[in-house]
């Protein structure tokens, strides 16, 4: 039997990369799912490849930094699937290689709106139906953030914030039976084959500190460890980090 035959979630940045895949994933395994994204076309992509791998999908193009285009895409949800029971919030845009004094206003709102205020719309607009009957919410944070990259100060403030918001949701909402984590990925995603072509000496430091010795897959590696966390396996385990980075970094 599939593990979330009978759910329903919401993923966001799921057009491309680490949301696509877990997107996938959580369709295999039986959820039905509201693909979100900014792109619509990679939005429909994917919501095409599930329905196409004989899952339900719908897509949902969305910026998540603007509220009313999140309550859009909650009621969206809701109207095909009735319910919600799993949110996972990968969306953001990746803003970085930037000294931190050569920030700009422009840059930090940037990345904080589509990152943190994007997960905050989203956890807000999904409570009131996961909290009646209690639910899962998994966030994205990033080892920018929990090992302070250099030169990725605003990212790395939006992820760490994301982590924040996680550990009081966590405790302010484990008694509706709502489980609140988040990972933080090490995956090829199109933004690092960018990176890779366009900063190979970077790309290849980075390699190098990863003592698993490469990139996670997105569907592979990545997605697996969204399916634990929302499975009901995992009921007892809420406020926490996981590292899924090949061990790249190490929370103590």
């Amino acid at each position: 039997m599939r593990r979330l035959n009978g759910k329903s979630a919401i993923v966001t940045g799921a057009g491309q990369g680490i949301g696509r895949g877990i997107a996938l994933v959580l369709a295999r395994e039986g959820a039905a799912v509201a693909v979100v994204d900014v792109n619509p076309d990679t939005t429909a992509s994917t919501a095409q490849e599930i329905q196409g791998r004989g899952g339900r999908a719908i897509a949902v193009a969305c910026d998540v930094g603007v509220r009313a285009q999140v309550d859009a895409a909650v009621a969206a949800a809701v109207k095909a699937f009735a319910t919600i029971d799993i949110l996972v919030n990968d969306a953001q845009r990746i803003i970085g290689e930037i000294n931190v004094e050569d920030m700009t206003d422009e840059v930090v709102q940037q990345s904080m709106q589509s990152g943190f205020m994007g997960t905050f719309y989203f956890m807000q607009g999904c409570f009131a139906y996961i909290r009646d009957r209690g639910g899962k919410i998994v966030n994205v944070g990033s080892a920018a953030g929990t090992e302070g990259m250099a030169r990725w100060g605003a990212y790395a403030a939006t992820k760490e914030a994301i982590r924040a918001i996680t550990r009081v949701a966590a405790k302010e909402w484990g008694r509706y039976r709502i489980n609140v984590n988040a990972i933080c990925p090490a995956s090829m995603t199109p933004a690092i084959e960018l990176w890779m072509k366009t900063n190979p000496g970077d790309f290849n430091a980075s390699l190098a500190r990863i003592p698993l010795g490469r990139y996670g897959d997105p569907e592979n590696d990545i997605a697996p460890v969204v399916l634990a966390l929302v499975s009901p396996d995992f009921d007892f385990v809420t406020g926490q980090t996981i590292m899924v980075d090949g061990g790249a970094a190490m929370l103590r």
